[in-house]
């Protein structure tokens, strides 16, 4: 019973760490990525709902929130995997399904992704991140259910 435990903490410990080091990385990432294209922002943005210096903000913000969906949602398709080789439940198909889906709509809506395809959104404001905010607290609950298994 007291492995048990061992070994699920140290799985949800694994999991924290890893998360930890793909917020570090992406926001690293992304504040190298603002400052080589600093110019980009200053030249196009005209619109005055623009709140100047926000908009940097708003996209790391977007940037590190996204990235840490696509590592919550590749371990939540491990996780599931998991669950569904030792369980063989339809259901467990139906989650790595559904966690497959939305990690290939992040990938395709990840501002690296947007940005290496020429598209560049700019203007949205907090509207930028919120629903990937949102999604992350989702992910996060999904993943802190399905941790115990």
């Amino acid at each position: 019973m007291e492995k048990q435990m061992s070994s699920k903490r140290l799985r949800v410990g694994l999991i924290i760490a890893v998360l930890a080091i793909v917020a570090v990385v992406a926001t690293v990432w992304a504040l190298t990525f603002i400052q080589q294209h600093m110019g980009y922002f200053g030249r196009h943005v005209t619109s005055p709902a623009v709140v100047s210096g926000d908009l940097e903000f708003f996209y790391v913000a977007n940037t590190i929130i996204s990235t840490i969906n696509i590592a919550l949602l590749v371990i939540l398709i491990v996780i599931y995997i998991n669950i569904y080789a030792k369980t063989r439940s339809p259901f467990t198909i139906g989650l790595v399904i559904f966690a497959f889906v939305f990690l290939v709509r992040d990938l395709t809506s990840s501002p690296f992704i947007t940005r290496i395809y020429g598209f560049r959104a700019y203007g949205l404001g907090p509207f930028a991140f919120l629903p990937s905010l949102f999604e992350l607290v989702a992910l996060s609950v999904l993943l802190y259910l399905s941790a115990k298994y």
